[in-house]
């Protein structure tokens, strides 16, 4: 199962985003196969948070009924799963920060991937390289 990280779920929703046709092409074709594929709940706050902060989007930002509306739109998927911690996260993300010497803001990203590997997902797809940090789940950049 591949999981996708929130840098590609902004791209996919942003038209004005880097990336955005490919990223919304990459999401597409997750939603629409009959292979589950994964979204770890922090993803899906992180993606909210971005999306809607005036900040980011000097233009305009995504109303919370327009980010909302895009996570139902993905929850709508049948082959979607969730992913929230398990038993077993805190051991695999102590695990990870100990053996990346993980600091600051990368303690997301590990707890991104704790949470992955806790369910068994075999690869990220973000375009974020910081995931290089933790060789226990593969990454691939959609382009």
């Amino acid at each position: 199962m591949k999981a996708v990280d929130t840098n590609i779920l902004v791209y996919a929703h942003r038209r004005e985003a880097p990336r955005h046709a490919e990223s919304r092409a990459q999401v597409s074709a997750l939603a629409e196969s009959r292979a589950p594929w994964a979204i770890a709940w922090p993803c899906l706050s992180e993606f909210y948070s971005v999306v809607t902060n005036t900040k980011i989007w000097k233009g305009r930002a995504s109303s919370p009924a327009e980010a909302l509306g895009q996570i139902s739109a993905w929850c709508n998927s049948p082959t979607l799963e969730l992913l929230s911690e398990v038993d077993t996260s805190l051991e695999l993300f102590a695990s990870l920060l100990m053996t990346a010497q993980v600091k600051g803001a990368v303690v997301h990203d590990a707890r991104i991937v704790a949470i992955c590997l806790a369910h068994g997902v075999r690869a990220l797809i973000t375009a974020d390289r910081d995931f290089s940090r933790f060789p226990q789940l593969a990454y691939e950049c959609p382009w």
